[in-house]
């Protein structure tokens, strides 16, 4: 790391900010990290996702895997530490607490063809591969002690099972459910959920949190006999790749490397030491798999060491101690 942060350091404000905070430590209050995050919300990348977002919910949710849909931009904004209050940020917010089903959930714009349960119209809906995206966002944007919010984690959290979150969905959505058995757990929806409970700390201890890392540690370990919902833990899932949008390696140790009662287990432990070994000699990390519509991005390429994708690496392996 001593040769790797002066790098990230001196890289695009979003990482700079993010390093003197999750890597050094630096409180918020500390000038150089203000100096950073003030580049960040500043730079046409950063602002050109607001633009976006300031239309949410923009264009419709066909499949959760649209990385370039602005549900994905939006936690990506969330990742990089934009919250309430900044420009732009508040008028974004509202638009999204316009949307709340009568159960809690917030709800985004989708369609679901009729061949595979849905209306096949436009309508604002939920699913658990999308609302715990939304709270995981509202969350990070510094909305924890809003009532709504509360009320989406409490329902969202009772729908977990002893093995782990099931696919469900709103009412809106009918018969539509993922390409699995209903007993089944959903990776992707254990995944998420817990993104969001980590942000909570009253949750972060919580029988639904143990039972949903449980649920990926256990899927990690049984990787070759268990494929819920048509997800693997194989190569693909084992590439390096950002943003956090899909069920791979980065994403599954970023959201579990955030509970403490976990870092000791030799599972976590295990996919910790598989991102670790991708480490060039500088201690940087190339993007091994990318999504098109996130080019623009240091990320976004396969040649040259990302900045961005280091910094996520390092920050995993940091709160593990490996």
């Amino acid at each position: 790391m001593d040769q790797t942060l002066p790098w990230l350091l001196g890289g695009p404000p979003w990482v700079e900010y993010r390093a003197r905070l999750d890597l050094l430590t630096q409180p918020e209050g500390d000038l150089q990290a203000q100096s950073a995050r003030q580049a960040m919300l500043n730079h046409p990348q950063v602002q050109a996702l607001l633009a976006e977002l300031h239309g949410w919910p923009g264009r419709v949710l066909t499949s959760h895997k649209q990385a370039g849909h602005p549900l994905h931009k939006l936690v990506f904004l969330a990742d990089l530490g934009l919250r309430a209050g900044d420009a732009g940020m508040d008028a974004i917010i509202d638009r999204i607490l316009e949307h709340r089903s009568d159960a809690g959930p917030f709800q985004v714009l989708m369609n679901i063809p009729s061949h595979f349960g849905g209306s096949g119209e436009d309508q604002w809906a939920w699913a658990l591969c999308d609302a715990p995206l939304l709270l995981y966002a509202l969350l990070k944007f510094g909305l924890s002690g809003d009532s709504r919010l509360q009320e989406a984690v409490s329902y969202l959290a009772g729908l977990g099972r002893a093995n782990g979150w099931p696919c469900a969905v709103s009412p809106e959505l009918g018969r539509f459910r993922g390409p699995g058995r209903k007993e089944d757990p959903c990776p992707y929806a254990n995944l998420v959920m817990l993104k969001a409970l980590a942000e909570m700390d009253e949750l972060r201890d919580s029988r639904a949190s143990r039972t949903g890392a449980e649920t990926l540690l256990s899927l990690w370990e049984h990787s070759r006999e268990q494929h819920p919902y048509m997800f693997y833990m194989g190569n693909d899932f084992a590439k390096l790749k950002a943003p956090l949008v899909w069920y791979d390696i980065l994403h599954v140790l970023d959201v579990l490397s955030q509970f403490p009662w976990l870092h000791e287990d030799a599972r976590l432990q295990d996919m910790a030491t598989i991102v670790l070994a991708k480490a060039d000699r500088q201690g940087r990390f190339t993007s091994e798999s990318v999504w098109k519509a996130w080019d623009e991005w240091d990320f976004g390429q396969k040649k040259t060491p990302s900045p961005w994708l280091t910094l996520v690496a390092l920050r995993i392996l940091k709160r593990l101690n490996v």
